[in-house]
């Protein structure tokens, strides 16, 4: 079962952005450039894409305070992974998290067709996720040394 923040929906108030496909200037360096470059659906047409989410720390995060960063099990609604990416990024932000890098394991289809068990619980939350035009924080694993 998942382990659920007392808070885990962040509502993104910015609009798409166009042009870069990169992500290197949204988060930094640290960002892996071997994310999927997939077919962009139909104009307009949203999907919730699974993505894991290392953070550092930073003041005022809200992470234990001994903990050294953390993973998230983010569901995050794009046209494409990219989007679902940059308004994830956009809202930890603005939360207080410190993104360092970003993995995506792509949407319910891909998942499905890769194999994954995917629970009741999940598929919640991403049609919560789809129908809100959010960014759902599912799952946080602080890290400690």
């Amino acid at each position: 079962m998942l382990s659920l923040p007392q808070n885990p929906i962040m509502q993104s108030d910015s609009n798409p952005r166009k042009g870069s496909e990169t992500h290197e200037n949204e988060i930094g360096p640290h960002f892996p450039h071997h994310m999927k470059q997939g077919k962009t659906p139909a104009k307009g047409r949203q999907r919730i894409f699974t993505l894991l989410v290392e953070t550092g720390r930073r003041n005022g995060d809200g992470l234990p305070e001994k903990s050294t960063g953390a993973a998230m099990v983010i569901y995050a609604a794009g046209i494409d992974e990219n989007e679902a990416v940059r308004e994830t990024v956009n809202v930890l932000k603005k939360a207080g998290a410190a993104p360092l890098q970003i993995s995506g394991y792509g949407t319910l289809e891909e998942r499905l067709a890769n194999g994954h068990d995917i629970s009741v619980e999940e598929r919640e939350l991403m049609d919560r996720a789809l129908s809100e035009n959010s960014v759902i924080a599912a799952q946080i694993t602080p890290f400690y040394d």
